[in-house]
């Protein structure tokens, strides 16, 4: 065997633990896969007193990650600390140091991918980071590495658990919103403060690094288009399972593959436009990002997705359209892509693919960020209105105002409520997003729109 990897875990929380579980207990297998042996050699933590009673040896621990990280004993420096300025600087000290990174940070990468990465170059190490994106799911490496001879054209992705957990109970139990997070909160799904899981940030920070990998866009969170679950009412769960859909968060990245396509035309460079995998934007170069609670048929594969899983669609330009799932987050699935990393860093896999991707570099694919105001989709559109003759009248004659046709009309009857709004909910064919929203804002200043308008983007 060559010579034992030294790792240096800087945290040891929920998923440190775990890594550092299998670490100790299961180091015969791991060293049978990678050819050498895997040694832990430091455990830098905040408060070690929580680690008395853990697996980790005393003479293991410390709060000094300066030292664990110059340790010339140490290889490989795991971070999982998480945040954006201790972990930044712990990742770049340990770069300084020649040390090698595995991380499972999606907001750092996110946030900070350019300045790590090229950090890594000038130091010829490598950076890791299968778990920053849905947890146990092997996305990262299936898009860097057997999706390579593939240019991605859609991703479509179910990137947070706590989210698909709300959505799932709400759909399928006709739980409100706040039942259903508490609920998840009990069980250990969603944080005290869920904001981060509920409002779309954690969607948006994952789907910035699978945008680099499959694009070579840097898109930082604040570029992407991003509306959470956390306004979301039990009525569009309801107007939406009438309709055959089901609502779901998805994190999603598109692009129409040639130059000025026209949407619905098909050729060999530009997958069919009415796929649900696919709303096109006009540009060839252009890539729409967007995270959204999303409309899709009860048969679409990911609208089967329940409970706290994570999904990823992918359609390739050679291969087609896979589907990846499996547990976004937790002590186990996240620890398993940790050690994958691992392993790869000892075998010596990771060194090659990383030098050879040129990550958050200038070697960009030719991509940039599609404006979200361009891009077409159908709508789902949901308002509450008065009770009154000509209502309907008004809202179609704006909507045609802007070319925006529909395909259907909800309207159930109205019980004897002395004028209450009554909803009333509209599904369009394809419109420009800028075109609808003018729509929308029209609409919302009728003396008869009783609350703003509730819209959704279609899959279909």
């Amino acid at each position: 065997m060559l010579d034992t990897l030294g790792i240096a875990l800087i945290g040891c929380g929920t998923v440190g633990g775990g890594v550092a579980d299998v670490l100790l207990r299961h180091g015969d297998r791991l060293a049978a896969r990678a050819g050498r042996p895997l040694a832990l050699r430091r455990v830098v933590v905040r408060d070690p007193a929580k680690l008395r009673d853990g697996p980790v040896p005393k003479d293991l621990i410390s709060t000094d990650h300066t030292t664990a990280i110059h340790d010339p004993a140490v290889h490989v420096v795991v971070e999982l600390i998480g945040g954006t300025t201790t972990a930044k600087k712990v990742v770049l000290d340990a770069l300084a140091a020649g040390k090698h990174v595995v991380t499972a940070n999606k907001a750092l990468l996110a946030e900070a991918g350019h300045e790590i990465f090229e950090a890594a170059r000038r130091t010829e190490r490598a950076v890791c980071f299968e778990a920053a994106v849905a947890g146990g799911v092997p996305i990262i490496r299936a898009l860097g590495e057997s999706l390579a001879a593939n240019q991605v054209t859609a991703i479509q992705g179910i990137l947070n658990g706590t989210s698909n957990f709300i959505l799932t109970a709400m759909a399928e139990r006709g739980m409100t919103y706040a039942a259903a997070l508490a609920e998840a909160q009990r069980l250990g799904y969603a944080e005290a403060d869920p904001t981060l899981d509920v409002d779309g940030s954690d969607a948006a920070h994952k789907l910035a690094i699978l945008a680099q990998i499959a694009f070579g866009v840097t898109a930082k969170p604040t570029d992407i288009e991003r509306q959470g679950i956390d306004t979301l009412d039990a009525m569009d769960i309801r107007f939406a399972d009438e309709l055959g859909y089901t609502i779901k968060l998805l994190a999603e990245a598109w692009t129409s593959g040639t130059r000025n396509a026209e949407p619905g035309v098909r050729n060999e460079k530009q997958p069919d436009s009415s796929d649900s995998a696919l709303r096109t934007p006009h540009s060839a170069l252009g890539v729409a990002l967007h995270v959204a609670p999303v409309l899709l048929r009860h048969t679409d594969l990911l609208a089967q997705v329940r409970g706290a899983y994570n999904a990823v669609l992918v359609r390739g330009d050679v291969v087609g359209e896979t589907l990846y799932q499996g547990p976004g987050a937790g002590r186990g699935p996240t620890a398993s892509s940790v050690l994958a990393d691992l392993i790869d860093l000892a075998v010596g896999r990771a060194q090659r693919t990383f030098a050879a991707a040129q990550l958050w570099s200038k070697a960009s694919k030719g991509f940039a960020i599609e404006p979200p105001e361009r891009v077409r989709s159908r709508f789902y559109l949901r308002l509450l209105v008065a009770d009154k003759p000509g209502v309907l009248a008004d809202v179609t004659r704006i909507l045609a105002d802007e070319q925006i046709s529909i395909s259907s009309v909800v309207q159930h009857e109205a019980a004897e409520t002395g004028g209450s709004p009554v909803p009333l909910v509209i599904v369009t064919h394809a419109a420009e997003t800028g075109r609808f929203k003018q729509a929308l804002a029209k609409i919302n200043r009728l003396a008869t729109a009783a609350a703003p308008a509730v819209f959704f983007s279609m899959g279909d």
